[in-house]
């Protein structure tokens, strides 16, 4: 589990493509403070298992169900990516609760400034959308945002200038990728209250039979 309070900026010193899966070895320097082989580092806003490290690098397996979920399989040495360590229980949440599960990718098709603050309009399938509200948090590249706008086919954040400096995303251009993952509580909302197939659990009468409403 994680924030999404990016710690560092990581670099790809190593790609080692397999058929459908990737090996990719980072250099990091706060991220390897405590580390231990095993540990979790979401990477670019997915969980990933380091396997080795030493002082100045760690390597992770990206297995071919996150190949094809995440923009990862686009990274090349010399590449960017945003690190953060798993969440301790006696941390500060100053983000979100952030899985490091990828619920898929959107684009930024267009950015632009206002004052101190940086937009980006990220365009993105329903599968995404569905889950997102304006005011919502989304973590994007691993990055904890809050939805300002809430689309058909895009939504909309704004990045303080601490998240332009400590992150990746305002290196990014127009048309690049982003890895999306989608508020969990919403998906288990969905889950819960879905009678598509005679499964849910949870309805308007349900609640007001149990007088959580009137």
């Amino acid at each position: 589990m994680f924030t999404g309070i990016i710690e560092e900026i990581g670099k790809v010193e190593a790609v080692r493509p397999g058929a459908q899966s990737s090996q990719i070895t980072i250099r990091a320097a706060r991220v390897l403070t405590d580390i231990r082989r095993g540990d979790s580092i979401n990477t670019n806003g997915a969980c990933l298992t380091v396997v080795e490290f030493d002082t100045s690098t760690f390597t992770v397996d990206v297995m071919p169900e996150s190949m094809k979920r995440t923009n990862l399989g686009e990274l090349r040495n010399g590449s960017r990516v945003n690190l953060e360590r798993a969440l301790k229980l006696s941390d500060r949440l100053g983000g979100h609760l952030v899985s490091g599960h990828i619920d898929g990718t959107g684009k930024i098709s267009s950015r632009w400034k206002e004052e101190n603050a940086e937009w980006f309009r990220i365009s993105a399938g329903p599968e995404i959308l569905r889950y997102l509200a304006e005011k919502g948090s989304v973590a994007v590249d691993g990055i904890s945002l809050t939805v300002v706008e809430a689309g058909d086919a895009f939504f909309t954040v704004s990045v303080i200038p601490h998240t332009q400096t400590e992150t990746t995303l305002t290196s990014k251009k127009t048309g690049e990728s982003v890895n999306i993952e989608c508020d969990m509580i919403a998906k288990y909302l969905e889950k819960l209250t879905n009678n598509e197939r005679g499964t849910g659990r949870i309805s308007l009468d349900f609640l007001a039979d149990k007088g959580f409403i009137e």
